[in-house]
């Protein structure tokens, strides 16, 4: 008797680790449980007249940037709103008290006329808003938030939270006359042309294609919320988007390791790099490109290197939450986001030959926060 329970009860526990399936009843698809995917909705995007908040939920931002993006939104045929915590500086950096901050962000998103969130800066601080931010409080009225940089923590609290977002330039950059590709192509993305991007071969390339949701942002930004609510990393077929700026290898190096230790690269199915702004060289690789390439290379999935966005003087907007097919080939690759609107080819090479705004090595440390 006693030797039939425990039969019985070893059934039973193998049961409990199978992985069922269900399936539909032509039997053609196959769905497994254990599989976390993330799935956002898109923002409706602008017109003319629509309102756009500007707020600063990270580092501090001289009124005088502000307004003079507040003036380009106006060129742009929209009615710029401007937080009343906007000019506020709380222990010498930050926008004001993490509460004044969460103000500017409550009432940009819950104002039912504001249709668009553009933040002034990076620096740090978002990742103080984590436990105070809820994920309905995003995802009640959903609307495009502009940003990069510590603007990174903000984009994976709204994938989490079901929502796409730009990771884009801010006013920091914008308050230099928006001609230049980097804020037209963010402009015509607001209002409904996405892009699709071409971008030249480069030499640490991999080549395949790939299918996933856009995750990710500045490496020392995202990386050390990985296992906490808002880790977008956590999903899976994910197509990592990573950037940095004024970082060692050795530390761009231990954050990969970390990420790997933790399983997030196994879960990528593609891996697009940005921008590596002003990061030294101290270890002995050509670049940081090379270095994170012969990493992903025992994961056989695509890598694109190159794409320019990060803190540099080209920054192009990706829409972080949207599923996109990453394809590299041997001249070359293409990004391409599958989401509703009109399609436009933009080539990144063009692109950054056609830059007329310059950006020094001080105004990108000032956007990362590295630097007043």
């Amino acid at each position: 008797m006693k030797r039939e329970i425990s039969i019985y009860a070893a059934i039973i526990a193998i049961l409990s680790m199978t992985v069922f399936t269900s399936c539909s009843k032509d039997d053609d698809i196959t769905v497994n449980p254990q599989v976390k995917r993330l799935s956002c909705i898109t923002p409706e995007y602008l017109v003319a007249g629509d309102k756009v908040a500007l707020i600063s939920p990270s580092y501090h931002t001289p009124m005088e940037n502000v307004e003079k993006t507040a003036e380009l939104l106006r060129n742009w045929g929209l009615e710029p709103v401007i937080g009343q915590n906007v000019d506020k500086i709380y222990a010498g950096k930050y926008a004001g008290t993490i509460e004044e901050r969460l103000s500017d962000i409550r009432w940009a998103l819950n104002d039912p006329s504001i249709k668009a969130i553009i933040c002034n800066r990076g620096g740090y601080g978002t990742i103080q808003l984590i436990d105070h931010l809820m994920p309905n409080e995003l995802s009640a009225h959903p609307k495009w938030l502009v940003g990069f940089s510590d603007i990174t923590t903000l984009h994976e609290m709204e994938t989490c939270a079901g929502v796409m977002s730009i990771h884009g330039t801010m006013s920091s950059f914008l308050a230099k006359g928006g001609e230049d590709e980097t804020s037209t192509v963010m402009r015509d993305l607001l209002m409904g042309v996405v892009p699709r991007y071409e971008v030249p071969a480069h030499p640490n390339n991999r080549i395949g294609q790939a299918q996933g949701v856009l995750v990710g942002g500045n490496l020392m930004t995202f990386a050390p919320v990985v296992g906490s609510s808002v880790d977008v990393t956590a999903y899976d077929d994910i197509i990592l988007f990573v950037e940095e700026v004024e970082e060692s290898m050795h530390n761009i190096d231990r954050q990969f390791n970390m990420l790997q230790l933790r399983g997030v690269l196994s879960r990528c199915r593609g891996v697009v790099l940005g921008e590596f702004s002003d990061c030294p060289a101290d270890l002995d690789y050509e670049s940081v490109e090379a270095m994170l390439s012969q990493y992903l290379s025992r994961y056989n999935i695509p890598v694109l290197c190159g794409f320019p966005a990060g803190h540099d003087s080209v920054n192009l907007p990706l829409v972080m939450g949207a599923p996109v097919t990453l394809d590299v080939r041997a001249d070359g690759a293409t990004l391409s986001f599958n989401i509703n609107g009109e399609q436009r080819v933009v080539n990144t090479g063009e692109a950054k030959a056609k830059q007329v705004t310059e950006i020094t090595v001080d105004e990108i440390k000032e956007m990362a926060g590295k630097t007043e």
